[in-house]
């Protein structure tokens, strides 16, 4: 079968699995199509292998087997083509007006006349050159694909691949396909292992064993890894690359004399007396686990200024001026705040911890203190800012970062202007931030690290503050009361039960602010979902159905998975409108979106959520409007955004919303703990609804034993501050 691709209507990353439509001469409607079809556009004319199929609850589909793009041969096709944004320089304007001016010749002009393109109205010698290294481009990208189809590989990634390499980027996978999975977002360790088998790299080639082990540890960091122990270290990689552990020591050997391992003897307190235990690191997470663990002792030992403050007189001021009562614990907190270099301030919702942070402020900016308050993510820069009234930054943004040369401005040769260094949000900040706002807080001052330890730990490797509180190496003051008028938040109520273990009260009384749906079908927890956004919130309580309402779910696969719930959600709440398809991705003018790494360059970063204001397929353009600012994505970028109607509960730390729904149920049974629950409910600001299955959420509740990360930070801040530095 052959058909112009019309719009993909669902993508999976996972398989390539997708669902499009094609328009196919003899066919009234557009087909539905179904299978594998990798690196296609809207507006490719594709030829399709495969069988007709009724499925039951979508009717008469294409199963292919296999896709060939091949180049349009009607005047429609090739205007389709054009004008889909595939080449920089045309859009569909364009696109109609060179179809008007060549018709059925217009590739063949494109291909080896371009620079008659200039005979079109609009088309000047700049555009000109963009349409020629546009098309040259492409040419470029579909060798790669060739390249990469040739071995058997997905070629979905062809475009990152072209992008990262440029025209070397064949030679470099010959010369060491490993290369891959370290330095494209998306490809793993197998894919690239394919391509170098297929290149004939023999099985137990050390090249093959640094690499796998190098790769193992990258993977363990996104489990929250900061080592693995070197016996499981072997073993996985054992398991995973099929060759001798003796091949494998020697390559740990070699990655540890060039120093991108660090491997380190251990000797632990263990019930049965000592221990000991070998750990094997990436260079970076070693290097930043020791230093935060230095740079904490140096703070806290470091003299600081004099500041002469009575801290009773202090109390009794900011709650007369402030119309305050506060509670012994936040009494106490101010106390230690007039003479500690570090202290953390931990609690649940409703126990105080901003009117804390609050009073701190006054009574410190009333002395006079030079005061900077970050947080890890914009959202709760944002919310800290609100709350307090005075200015808070990303730590990224604190600490300057500068694209171009990799590094942040401020670090121990240029530290931040400050007296009083406030972080909120502790929980999220992975270890190697955390070394790199260390490194900036000079020595005089003092540092204060506010969080709910409660929360789930940060996306990135470590457990930081968790660590630090249970090491004891300085003081924590924990902040246990909920103030009477949080205790009328079913919100705050609830998220305490669940933190101590207590099932949810589930009264879903008129008025109130968490409501439980009961659904153990997952179909029908999707549908209940859908209701909820687009009719039943919006209705009764007057939120925004994209802008307030936002969506968790503890997986990202399954029928309630965030992947399935995306995709629903676009369509019903976002359907219509320009739009562009990339790496399978549908994006829509007007959709919400997720950013899904650090981008310093854009000054975006990881969980960052805005909604796309702006399509330009001629400049193969997206704009994106974040909280505070604009951004510009080129189309090759638009790997870095996802959907956001759905998100993940491990996506939304730092985060609050007007209104949050959750599907949780049994198929969520892998991610269902008693911190990811918590962490949930704690994201919802005015109203929270569980849409599932009581024995899901029970569950949750019950599961109190997350899993357990590889640190070593409370080990190595135990021995500094015990040792004084000499351990």
């Amino acid at each position: 079968m052959e058909g112009i691709l019309e719009r993909i209507v669902y993508f999976s990353e996972e398989d390539n699995y997708t669902v499009a439509k094609l328009r196919v001469r003899g066919e009234k409607e557009l087909v539905t199509v179904v299978g594998n079809l990798l690196a296609v556009h809207p507006g490719e004319t594709l030829k399709l292998q495969g069988k007709w199929v009724n499925n039951p609850k979508f009717g008469r589909q294409f199963k292919a087997v296999s896709c060939l793009p091949v180049l349009p041969a009607t005047l429609t096709g090739i205007e389709k083509y054009l004008g889909s944004g595939l080449i920089k320089g045309i859009g569909p304007v364009m696109a109609r007006r060179l179809t008007k001016k060549f018709g059925l010749q217009t590739l063949e002009i494109i291909e080896n006349s371009p620079d008659r393109l200039g005979e079109v109205e609009g088309i000047g010698p700049v555009r000109v050159e963009w349409i020629k290294k546009a098309w040259a481009e492409q040419k470029e990208i579909k060798e790669v694909i060739l390249f990469l189809q040739s071995h058997g590989v997905s070629t979905a990634y062809a475009v990152k691949i072209y992008k990262a390499y440029g025209n070397n980027a064949i030679a470099l996978l010959r010369e060491n396909p490993y290369r891959l999975a370290m330095e494209i977002t998306g490809i793993g360790f197998k894919t690239a292992d394919r391509i170098a088998q297929n290149l004939g790299v023999p099985p137990d080639s050390p090249l093959r064993a640094q690499a796998g082990i190098l790769y193992l540890l990258w993977e363990a960091t996104e489990e929250g890894h900061v080592f693995l122990p070197r016996a499981e270290l072997i073993e996985r990689a054992s398991e995973t690359l099929q060759i001798g552990k003796n091949y494998l020591e020697d390559a740990l050997a070699v990655l540890a004399k060039e120093e991108k391992v660090v491997w380190e003897e251990v000797e632990e307190e263990e019930e049965r007396g000592k221990q000991g235990r070998s750990e094997v690191y990436l260079k970076p997470l070693w290097t930043a686990e020791e230093m935060i663990a230095r740079r904490l002792h140096r703070l806290s030992r470091a003299p600081r200024p004099p500041l002469p403050i009575d801290a009773e007189k202090a109390i009794a001021w900011v709650q007369d001026t402030g119309g305050l009562a506060l509670a012994e614990k936040q009494k106490e907190a101010i106390r230690r705040a007039a003479v500690e270099k570090v202290l953390v301030i931990t609690g649940g919702p409703g126990t105080g911890k901003t009117t804390l942070v609050k009073s701190i402020l006054r009574i410190m900016e009333k002395k006079g203190q030079r005061i900077v308050l970050a947080s890890p993510t914009g959202r709760a820069a944002k919310r800290l800012s609100e709350v307090t009234g005075r200015e808070a930054k990303t730590i990224h943004r604190l600490l300057e970062y500068k694209p171009k040369e990799g590094q942040f401005a401020r670090n121990e040769e240029n530290p931040l202007a400050a007296d009083l260094v406030i972080v909120d949000e502790t929980s999220m900040v992975d270890v190697l931030l955390m070394n790199h706002l260390l490194k900036a807080v000079p020595l005089p001052a003092t540092l204060i690290l506010v969080g709910d330890v409660d929360q789930l730990p940060s996306v990135g490797p470590g457990n930081v503050l968790k660590d630090v509180i249970n090491s004891g190496a300085v003081t924590v003051i924990t902040l246990t009361e909920i103030f009477r008028q949080a205790r009328q938040s079913m919100i705050v109520v609830n998220a305490h039960r669940v933190n101590r273990g207590e099932f949810p009260l589930l009264k879903n009384e008129r008025g109130r602010d968490f409501y439980f749906i009961e659904k153990e079908n997952p179909e029908d927890a999707l549908q209940t979902v859908k209701e909820l956004c687009a009719q039943r919130i919006p209705r009764g309580f007057g939120f925004h159905p994209v802008n307030d309402i936002q969506v968790f779910s503890p997986l990202r696969k399954g029928s309630a998975g965030v992947e399935r719930l995306n995709t629903e959600l676009q369509a019903l709440l976002n359907p219509r409108g320009l739009e562009v398809v990339r790496g399978g991705r549908l994006y829509r003018l007007g959709d919400k979106v997720m950013q899904i790494k650090n981008n310093y360059e854009k000054e975006v970063f990881n969980g960052d959520i805005g909604r796309i204001t702006r399509i330009d397929l001629e400049e193969q353009e997206i704009q994106v409007q974040f909280e505070d600012r604009r951004v510009t994505y080129d189309h090759s970028d638009l790997d870095e955004l996802v959907p956001a109607y759905a998100i993940s509960v491990h996506k939304a730390q730092g985060s609050e919303y007007p209104a949050v729904v959750l599907p949780l149920l049994k198929q969520h049974f892998v991610m269902l703990q008693r911190n990811l629950l918590y962490t949930a409910i704690t994201r919802a600001k005015k109203l929270l609804v569980i849409v599932g299955d009581k024995k899901a959420l029970a569950m949750a509740v019950r599961n109190a034993r997350p899993q357990e990360r590889y640190t070593s930070l409370q080990r190595r801040l135990r021995s500094w501050f015990t040792n004084s530095g000499s351990g």
